[in-house]
């Protein structure tokens, strides 16, 4: 596969990092181009006109939209280093898990988005899905699948450093560590696998970036 392979995203969205983490799991060399959100690039309009949204993957000129379906694509292209798990099981529990971070997940991004009684019920949906995963997720288990990181692992990402900056900004406690020992486990051991340690986001930069939206947001919301 010699084709040219091209990610479009943005270096502080845990969705490109999704793709980014994919891609280096798997040793896919890739050209990075990184988008301003504000004045998004002609390619990236022309790649994703649907959502105009990164990330956006071309392989070979062709495009792929949405970064879990990305990396559904990168585990069909290059099956070497697998994400997904072969016994037909286990891949089913994955895209169970898949599935639940795709529609749980937002929650925590409507925390950090609105405020007042929204907010309120933001903050009981995300309690509601870390406590799901803690108890059913991770039982005795390093990864979600095991002993090795994998795509559920990829899909609860967020989690890992995004959640704690939300709730730094917002001021609201979630992943408390006696409520969620083996969610605080996982994240530990996930930041430790060399690769995603190498390719995560730095904390502080993001405080800044993601502080400042929020602002911008709550104004927008109260101007409207």
């Amino acid at each position: 596969m010699g084709e040219e392979v091209k990610l479009h995203g943005t270096w502080a969205s845990p969705f490109s990092c999704r793709v980014i983490w994919a891609l280096k799991l798997k040793g896919i060399p890739y050209e990075y181009i990184e988008e301003d959100l504000s004045n998004k690039s002609s390619q990236l309009l022309q790649h994703n006109p649907v959502h105009k949204k990164i990330p956006v993957l071309v392989h070979g000129g062709k495009a792929i939209c949405e970064s879990m379906i990305i990396l559904e694509y990168v585990e069909e292209m290059w099956p070497q280093n697998p994400l997904l798990p072969t016994d037909p099981y286990e891949r089913a529990d994955a895209r169970f898990w898949i599935k639940f971070a795709e529609e749980k997940g937002p929650a925590m991004w409507m925390v950090y988005r609105t405020s007042g009684e929204e907010q309120e019920k933001a903050v009981k949906d995300t309690l509601e899905m870390l406590r799901a995963i803690e108890a059913h997720g991770l039982v005795d288990k390093k990864y979600f699948g095991g002993d090795k990181i994998g795509i559920v692992d990829i899909a609860f990402g967020q989690i890992a450093q995004w959640l704690g900056i939300i709730e730094n900004i917002v001021g609201v406690k979630l992943l408390e560590a006696h409520k969620f020992p083996r969610l605080h486990a996982w994240i530990k051991n996930f930041k430790e696998v060399p690769i995603i340690k190498e390719n995560l986001p730095d904390r502080d930069e993001m405080m800044v970036v993601y502080k400042r939206f929020r602002e911008m947001l709550l104004t927008s919301s109260r101007d409207s």
